[in-house]
């Protein structure tokens, strides 16, 4: 993994707007109604073009855009993990949603992923989250959801190794030294249902065993893996503590370094985050709750949300927290839910900020979280979200000549 040893390096969250052929020839895919070979063709002419682009804009460390990850599977829920459906074995696509489930709705003590329809956010504030204008509206509820139903293992490595193909051909095409490939992450892989596993406890390290097979495939091929994690910013529940949401990060933390054993920290980053939607964002789990616990992670990169108007003011907790040597943290200076470019000058100076508390070699520039999460929604413009990253490259140029002095 790159560090800022002369220059601050650039990157973002993941996933990118995909053109809209794209998602058409993913759609006719997912209902079975296009030729796979002219699918794969187009699928490798896109990663090449998300990739040259992201390489025109000055982004050091560039991404695939999350082009091969299709988000449909046949249910209604498109969202940013669904992907992995189709890559683990013995799920059942059931009509009972997971999150409807009060086994799976935060307690006291017992902190979980909230679904949207549990969400404090979205019960206070429905009127804008059932408005498709309102620019928060998160589309329909899933009505289908996989289980669980037998040993759970990972199928996908066709399609791993389709996605590492893609993309390192369209990394040599444009010169680019290195890249990031992204990859759920253990916990989140454990929002499907469970109806074979005896405990919760062996069902989410089943998830990890599971998801470790791409995660080596990705690491394997010399790429820099990212694990998204939602789950490790998340939000805090009613009711619970402090160190109800300390305990519950430290088992995800664990998740992940039993995940990761024996692989190359250097090259494996975490993205902790809170959501990539624009919303309210003020039930998030505040970061100094568990800062230290998540630098106990084996991975040796850090991505955090750093630039939206609910966590910006974050990059204080570093002053009270120290990092460890060879940790590398990549807050994201770019805002992925507003088509507001950031002026250059601004980024600059929140690159600065982070430099002065965390050493400028252990900064890279990054972007709170993709600018498509979801198959079939955008953040913001697509031609926008490149320019917001041509905006991050020309304000990382502007803190490199402040912080090098050249």
């Amino acid at each position: 993994m790159k560090n800022s040893s002369d220059r601050i390096q650039t990157s973002h969250g993941g996933s990118l707007p995909r053109p809209d052929d794209l998602i058409e020839a993913n759609a006719k895919r997912e209902a079975g109604t296009v030729d796979e070979v002219a699918f794969q063709k187009k699928l490798t002419e896109s990663v090449a073009d998300v990739v040259r682009r992201q390489v025109a804009a000055g982004i050091t460390v560039p991404g695939d855009g999350e082009y091969g990850k299709s988000m449909g599977h046949k249910i209604n829920y498109r969202a940013w993990w669904s992907y992995s459906f189709s890559r683990l074995a013995n799920l059942k696509v059931k009509g009972l949603g997971l999150y409807d489930m009060p086994a799976h709705r935060s307690s006291p003590g017992n902190t979980v992923l909230s679904s949207f329809a549990d969400r404090r956010d979205r019960q206070r504030f429905a009127a804008a989250y059932g408005d498709p204008e309102s620019g928060v509206s998160t589309g329909p509820r899933a009505h289908d959801w996989p289980f669980c139903v037998g040993p759970l293992s990972y199928t996908g490595h066709k399609a791993i190794a389709a996605d590492i193909a893609n993309f390192k051909a369209a990394l040599a095409a444009s010169g680019a030294s290195e890249g990031f490939m992204t990859s759920i992450g253990p916990a989140s892989c454990a929002r499907i249902g469970n109806e074979h596993y005896k405990s919760d406890d062996e069902f989410v390290f089943a998830c990890a065993d599971a998801m470790r097979e791409e995660y080596k495939a990705i690491v394997e091929a010399g790429l820099v893996l990212q694990i998204d994690c939602v789950d490790l910013g998340g939000r805090k529940p009613p009711g619970t503590t402090r160190e109800d949401v300390r305990k519950d990060r430290q088992q995800k933390i664990d998740l992940i370094n039993h995940a990761t054993r024996g692989l190359p920290a250097e090259q494996i980053r975490i993205h902790v985050c809170w959501g990539a939607l624009e919303g309210p964002h003020h039930n998030d789990a505040p970061l100094e709750d568990f800062a230290d616990i998540l630098l106990t992670a084996h991975p040796a990169g850090l991505m955090l949300t750093a630039a939206n108007g609910r966590h910006e003011h974050e990059w204080r907790v570093w002053q009270d927290v120290k990092v460890p040597e060879g940790k590398v943290i990549i807050p994201g200076i770019i805002d992925n839910t507003t088509n507001i470019i950031e002026h250059p000058r601004t980024v600059a100076e929140r690159i600065v900020r982070f430099a002065g508390v965390l050493g400028r070699e252990n900064v890279i520039a990054g972007v709170d979280c993709g600018f498509s999460s979801n198959i079939n929604i955008d953040e913001v413009d697509p031609d926008i979200a490149f320019e917001k990253l041509k905006a991050l490259v020309e304000g990382a140029e502007i803190a490199s000549h402040e912080l090098w002095r050249k």
